[in-house]
């Protein structure tokens, strides 16, 4: 599932790309994926204009001038890419550029045709994704949205604010405490054990009993491995693309996400893998011991 990082490098290609475009049609292949009512789509989405697009957790927003918002969730294998008029160059880019071919495929569910004839195509090979239209001022009330904890990334997210987050679950482990959305939106496997990994926190370990120091590691760790990926394009693992169709190259750089076998950086000790919170995990077990008050 693409992470903060993917989702917030496909927000900046779509904040560059879109605003100012304006929807002339609107095509889908199942409900599933485009949940509204055609009435709705004719009368807030077709001749609207977007003009910006947000980001709340692993959601994206594109808003119109209806007063409208096209609520998007990739979750597992979404992809959000844009083609301009000739469907050859991508933003800025060449065609080159891109990793995603002729459009639309067979994973295109939703496309949006833009008035000067250029395209964005919402792909899902698994079809759990789905872009559904909402009323702009009411966008926070949605479910999905009431049950995010706070943006890892906000400016004004403080350690205070992260620690007593990650203390609502301090009896079970670190590891499913800041994969918890409602603890901190956005965060997903990979950088959950890139931070841990980081902050020298085995993931196991009872949130509870994590020091301060460590929770200030981690605080910072996340954030700094979560930024850097921003800045790489993302993590490529499977599906994932950017707005203009390339792979970002952050898994270059992991330090122990999916290097079983491979010496760590730091201690050169071999990186494993176990199995934490239901999720594959990869640590080094010198630079990561379990211990109480880790």
């Amino acid at each position: 599932m693409p992470e903060l990082p993917e989702v917030e490098t496909v927000r900046i290609g779509l904040a560059r790309l879109l605003p100012g475009r304006v929807v002339v049609r609107a095509t889908h292949d199942t409900a599933k994926s485009f949940p509204n009512e055609s009435r709705s789509v004719e009368k807030h989405l077709i001749g609207a204009t977007v003009i910006t697009v947000r980001r709340r957790g692993k959601a994206l927003m594109i808003d119109l001038d209806t007063g409208y918002s096209l609520v998007v969730h990739l979750k597992m294998t979404g992809q959000l890419v844009f083609r301009d008029a000739v469907g050859e160059r991508f933003g800025a880019g060449h065609p080159t550029d891109s990793l995603v071919g002729e459009l639309p495929d067979r994973s295109t569910r939703v496309t949006l045709d833009f008035q000067d004839e250029s395209k964005l195509f919402f792909n899902d090979q698994r079809k759990f994704g789905w872009m559904k239209l909402v009323q702009t001022e009411l966008v926070e009330q949605e479910p999905f949205f009431l049950k995010l904890g706070p943006e890892a990334l906000a400016d004004d997210f403080t350690f205070e604010q992260f620690r007593a987050a990650v203390l609502r679950r301090k009896g079970t482990t670190i590891k499913a405490a800041i994969l918890d959305q409602s603890v901190l939106a956005g965060v997903g496997n990979i950088y959950a054990d890139e931070g841990l990994f980081a902050a020298r926190i085995h993931p196991a370990t009872r949130a509870g009993d994590v020091s301060t120091l460590k929770l200030k590691r981690l605080y910072r760790a996340l954030r700094e491995v979560m930024r850097l990926s921003i800045s790489l394009g993302g993590s490529s693992d499977k599906n994932y693309v950017d707005a203009e169709g390339r792979k970002g190259s952050y898994l270059t750089f992991a330090k122990v996400f999916r290097r079983e076998g491979q010496d760590c950086p730091v201690c050169s000790t071999k990186i494993i893998k176990l199995r934490v919170a239901g999720r594959g995990t990869h640590i080094c077990p010198r630079c990561q011991k379990q211990g109480r008050l880790s």
